[in-house]
């Protein structure tokens, strides 16, 4: 029987693959990590990561969409049935019920002779103003939240950017017991919010421009990808940050590298995080969003990014 999970409400077929092996977790004994990568089946996928979640101390559940998976159809997305409704009325019934004539009747009564409007006289509809749609999103049994924005402005494009890469504006994101919060230039912090203790936040790398430009010249900065027509564009850009909270396991200062990476959506607030360890306290943090699509271009021989012109 092939499994399936609950993704945003709809019990969907994956594919299991069990990683063990992993860093030794502290907290069980230095038993190895392990993680369940489920592939499941999206057409329009390029092979993303939709959530890293720890399930249990040092346990760790994956859940990559790919299209490749859909070429088989037993793990093909199944839409949920819709069943018609027919309506049939008793006999001896009206052929319409008696309060829906009486509602026609008041809106024949209600109706005023209308004129045409002329083309100068119709509202301009040049300036939409945008709305904003927060949406809960069921992955497992982890609550996230994604935020859809449509009719977004050039202006307020430019501005969400600015403030980006000004680090006043901040990603959030993560499933699981830890969250993540990365702000451009400044810090990458991973917490976990309790009702009882409140807060417990860990610093996992803060910015250092001269750290950074250090880190560059031994570890590639910048990653390309070469366009049918010859050319090449950056696709990736990696970001060292040091200095972090000092780790138990190691008694050295955490560090990340962070990879920026677009993600094409709808919606500019649209974000991915996931955090990865690969030694002990020394991170991965990928971050893939709308907002870093118009600028990986930007990106200088240290992979620093800047303002589109």
């Amino acid at each position: 029987q092939i499994p399936t999970k609950n993704i945003e409400g709809q019990m969907t077929p994956y594919y299991p693959v069990e990683l063990g092996n992993g860093t030794p977790c502290s907290l069980r004994q230095n038993l190895p990590r392990s993680s369940t990568v489920m592939y499941i089946c999206h057409p329009e996928a390029k092979h993303e990561i939709l959530s890293v979640a720890e399930v249990t101390t040092c346990e760790y559940e994956v859940v990559i969409l790919t299209p490749l998976l859909c070429n088989h159809p037993k793990y093909r997305f199944r839409a949920s049935p819709v069943n018609d409704i027919f309506c049939q009325s008793l006999p001896g019934s009206p052929l319409k019920p008696h309060n829906l004539e009486q509602l026609e009747k008041q809106q024949e009564m209600l109706k005023m002779p209308f004129r045409r409007v002329k083309e100068e006289e119709m509202p301009s509809t040049k300036e939409e103003k945008f709305s904003s749609i927060h949406k809960p999103v069921a992955v497992g049994s982890h609550q996230l939240l994604t935020v859809g924005t449509t009719h977004i402005s050039k202006l307020t494009d430019e501005q969400l950017i600015k403030e980006f890469l000004s680090g006043s504006y901040c990603f959030h994101g993560g499933v699981g017991w830890w969250k993540y919060e990365f702000c451009y230039g400044k810090y990458v912090h991973q917490y976990h919010e309790d009702k009882e203790s409140g807060k417990t936040s860990v610093v996992v790398g803060t910015w250092s421009k001269e750290e950074h430009i250090e880190w560059s010249r031994k570890n590639a900065a910048r990653t390309f990808y070469l366009r049918e027509d010859g050319t090449q564009t950056v696709r990736m850009v990696s970001h060292f940050y040091g200095n972090g909270d000092v780790c138990d396991l190691t008694d050295k200062p955490r560090q990340v590298t962070v990879k920026l990476k677009c993600k094409e959506s709808d919606s500019p607030h649209a974000v991915t995080i996931y955090m990865l360890e690969p030694h002990s306290c020394q991170y991965i943090l990928g971050v893939e969003s709308p907002v870093i699509c118009k600028i990986l271009d930007t990106a200088d021989e240290y992979g620093l990014l800047s303002v589109p012109s």
